[in-house]
């Protein structure tokens, strides 16, 4: 790729002012829709202007744009199937009567002041023994935003909550992709970056929590009856049981095991699948609508729309019948369209080398520990507008300041935790990140609805450039050392 010429960083800068503009016109005509077509023409007229660009005046061949397409793609390949597995365990647990029976209990034990900051902390004790925001999110994070939904809490301010919760514990988890990706990117050991992190990301949290208590406690609507209608609903609807707790509780164990997430989210969708058929099959009869059909092939047409298509259920409260409708794993194909189109952006702004001359730019900035620790967090940021994928922001973060900070002096963790607080906890701030859509389709909130509330996330950055800027725990080291795992010093 380096035979081809650096484009001048105001060139380079016109795929994405074109792709922010296209994106907002989407919005503003389709609002919460633009993820149903309109981002993604947005995402491939900005990648066509930066493909002509760069054929027409670099003589960039098409074929390196292919073949740096085909290596992005290849690499999501298994966040796709995740993606289908999550739509059809989202079916799943509904219909068997699992999320049902969360919220009937939920909402009759968890008090309305209380429960933000509850849902929080919840999320944050799942991701962090899962080591998955997104296993988190469309698990019990569903359940909670029902019970937010009957308690009279406002969607967005729930999703923030429980989006909060599940990027601590996956920021904080060993087990986590992210944490380990960002720590071996720059070689360091895994619990020294998690040991270092807490600097910024348990101040972080706590303040989240505050923010979230002293909410909470603001909350005075009347939810008694909404909390009737919801449980009167739910009764009527579905066979709730105790019984169908079993599959979270098996779920948590395959977690607790370690089991690897795709493998964990499908047997967790068969477990679910077979509590609907033990418990819920006048629900997959209306689901199969046939009059046609033997009961038997009734419910078996009824479980598999439910795995891959469309349900809806009439409870008898609208509000309610919102909740409980599912989109299977169809309803993730409008996410899975817009994360092809946004990886393919990031794949031409790549091969053209327009995202290397933008980012060589910002580091000529870097002067001192501030200053390298601000344009860390600001590529961080950058890249997860421009590539729409956390992962791909970590691994070009990491590589791009690895050297800078050698120079400067300043110690491998140091990049590390700074390349988490900007790019991991942003990504789900971007509505066409991978994670944005992933968690404004799971949770049915628009990813701009939920961004102001979304405390963490937003703290993270701001904290990390606070603690720079003081210069807490930052330590200098002579700028010929060579960090490696076993030499990194832990200071706590």
């Amino acid at each position: 790729m380096n035979e081809y010429k650096l484009p001048h960083p105001l060139i380079a800068s016109i795929p994405i002012v074109v792709l922010i503009a296209l994106l907002g016109v989407s919005i503003a005509l389709f609002g919460s829709d633009s993820l149903s077509g309109g981002s993604q023409i947005s995402l491939i007229i900005g990648m066509a202007v930066c493909v002509l660009i760069s054929m027409i005046f670099y003589r960039v061949p098409w074929k390196a744009f292919e073949k740096q397409m085909q290596k992005t793609m290849g690499g999501i390949f298994v966040t796709l199937l995740i993606l289908l597995s999550v739509g059809m365990l989202a079916g799943a647990w509904m219909i068997s009567g699992v999320v049902p029976t969360l919220i009937y209990y939920g909402v009759q034990i968890l008090s309305p002041q209380f429960f933000l900051v509850t849902a929080c902390i919840i999320c944050s004790l799942v991701s962090l023994l899962s080591g998955s925001s997104w296993t988190t999110i469309a698990t019990i994070g569903v359940a909670l935003l029902g019970v937010g939904n009957a308690l009279g809490i406002s969607q967005a301010w729930t999703a923030g909550a429980i989006i909060s919760g599940a990027y601590f514990g996956d920021k904080m988890s060993p087990l986590s992709d992210t944490t380990i990706l960002a720590s071996s990117t720059t070689r360091v050991d895994i619990f020294v970056h998690i040991r270092y992190m807490m600097h910024t990301t348990v101040p972080a949290l706590a303040i989240s929590l505050i923010i979230f208590f002293i909410a909470g406690l603001g909350h005075t609507s009347t939810t008694t009856l909404n909390i009737e209608q919801y449980t009167k609903g739910l009764e009527s609807t579905f066979n709730i049981s105790l019984w169908t707790l079993l599959v979270p509780l098996l779920t948590g164990v395959l977690i607790a095991r370690r089991v690897p997430s795709l493998i964990v989210l499908f047997v967790s969708s068969i477990m679910a699948g077979i509590m609907a058929l033990i418990l819920q099959p006048h629900i997959l009869t209306t689901i199969a609508d046939d009059a046609s059909l033997t009961s038997v092939a009734a419910v078996t047409k009824g479980l598999a729309i439910t795995f891959y298509g469309a349900t809806a259920i009439d409870t008898g409260f609208p509000a309610l019948n919102d909740l409980v409708s599912t989109g299977g794993m169809a309803g993730m194909l409008n996410t899975i369209w817009l994360i092809i189109c946004a990886m393919c952006f990031g794949s031409v702004m790549v091969a053209s080398r327009m995202l290397e001359s933008i980012t060589r730019c910002i580091i000529r900035f870097v002067h001192n520990r501030f200053s390298t620790v601000g344009s860390t967090v600001i590529t961080g940021l950058f890249l997860n507008l421009t590539t729409g994928d956390q992962f791909i922001s970590i691994v070009l973060t990491a590589d791009m300041f690895k050297d800078v900070y050698g120079k400067q002096g300043y110690e491998q963790r140091l990049l590390s935790r700074t390349t988490e607080d900007a790019a991991t906890v942003t990504s789900v701030l971007v509505p066409w990140n991978t994670c944005g859509m992933t968690q404004a389709t799971v949770l049915g909130v628009p990813t701009l609805t939920y961004l102001p509330y979304c405390f963490f996330n937003l703290l993270c950055p701001c904290m990390t450039l606070l603690i720079a800027a003081l210069g807490w725990r930052i330590k200098r080291i002579p700028p010929s050392s060579e960090i490696t795992p076993e030499a990194e010093p832990d200071l706590g």
